[in-house]
């Protein structure tokens, strides 16, 4: 595929990503307030949905999942590196029902931060990390349980494709405290869909689910380990 096709096809989803992200962003503002928060993440699942399929009509982006079967039945803490905005849409399905620890800043976009105010995210304030950290642990436990899964990037910001950055504790202090296990993935999306840039390039998304973990060491060692894990895992999709 030449430029001028990567192009084309970049800008082809462009329009339809954020047109139809506008789109979802108004629907989760007027049904937001009516729905149940268990309803309004089987409804705003819908978006990624499409999002994921729209990324393959356009850009020829597909998906490969390994170890579906180790995704654990009841709740459970998500830890994963993150690349770029794909892995950000793609888990809100995969892993379900779901809520996400992001930086608040996110809520005040219009319409799309102001639906995802609906989904109940644990928003946090990065500027004051032991009051987030606080916020995590404390929210963190009400949604766990409430049956809903937590997601976590513990880089704290997305990295280059083929890179992992050092990974917080705070994913794994959230498991050692309510008992739920912890669930490792790594992916390389930043091959196809790297951060900051416009260019989508075809290819395939290999998505890698760890064993679940039950988290009974000090929460930074257990960052270390999963760390590891995932560097390790990463070459190997890489390979």
């Amino acid at each position: 595929m030449n430029g001028l096709q990567l192009i084309l096809r970049s800008s082809a989803f462009y329009i339809g990503y954020i047109s139809s992200a506008i789109i979802a962003g108004c629907v989760a503002c007027i049904l937001g307030p009516l729905l149940t928060l268990e309803a309004r993440l089987k409804v705003f699942s819908l978006w990624p949905r499409f999002v994921n399929w729209f990324l393959y009509s356009t850009c020829r982006i597909s998906v490969s999942v390994e170890g579906k079967e180790n995704i654990p039945k009841g709740p459970h803490i998500i830890v994963s590196n993150h690349q770029g905005q794909w892995e950000t849409f793609y888990f809100q399905y995969l892993f379900f029902p779901m809520i996400t620890i992001l930086k608040r800043e996110l809520l005040y976009i219009p319409l799309w931060g102001w639906g995802m105010y609906f989904l109940r995210p644990i928003a946090i304030n990065r500027k004051r990390p032991t009051t987030a950290l606080k916020k995590i642990i404390k929210e963190g436990i009400e949604r766990l349980n409430k049956g809903l899964c937590v997601l976590f990037f513990p880089e704290g910001t997305r990295n280059k494709p083929r890179e992992i950055g050092k990974y917080a504790s705070s994913a794994f202090l959230l498991s050692l405290r309510s008992g739920v296990p912890l669930l490792p993935v790594v992916h390389n999306s930043g091959d196809c869909w790297p951060a900051h840039r416009f260019i989508k390039r075809p290819g395939t998304i290999f998505l890698r689910i760890g064993k679940p973990i039950k988290v009974g060491m000090k929460a930074r060692e257990a960052a270390k380990v999963v760390e590891a894990w995932s560097r390790k895992n990463l070459q190997q999709i890489n390979v």
